[in-house]
């Protein structure tokens, strides 16, 4: 169950991952967010993210040309 959503799609690669950290910052440990993503760059560089910062990525799916992230603040 996600907490909020970051509509990223439209954004090209660094904007998801700028905003993506933005919005985690405003978000309370252990809520998910759901980051919503059309840059074909976001499926390497998400989990990238999530790794260097230590924040959980929960899953990935991809529907059409949109790729939904599911990260768990840490």
């Amino acid at each position: 169950d996600k907490d909020a959503t970051l509509d990223a799609r439209g954004l090209m690669c660094p904007m998801p991952i700028v905003k993506l950290a933005r919005k985690i910052k405003e978000m309370a440990t252990g809520q998910v967010l759901e980051l919503l993503a059309d840059d074909v760059g976001s499926k390497d560089d998400v989990p990238a993210w999530a790794n260097r910062t230590g924040n959980e990525l929960l899953g990935t799916e991809h529907e059409g040309n949109v790729y939904k992230f599911y990260i768990k603040v840490k």
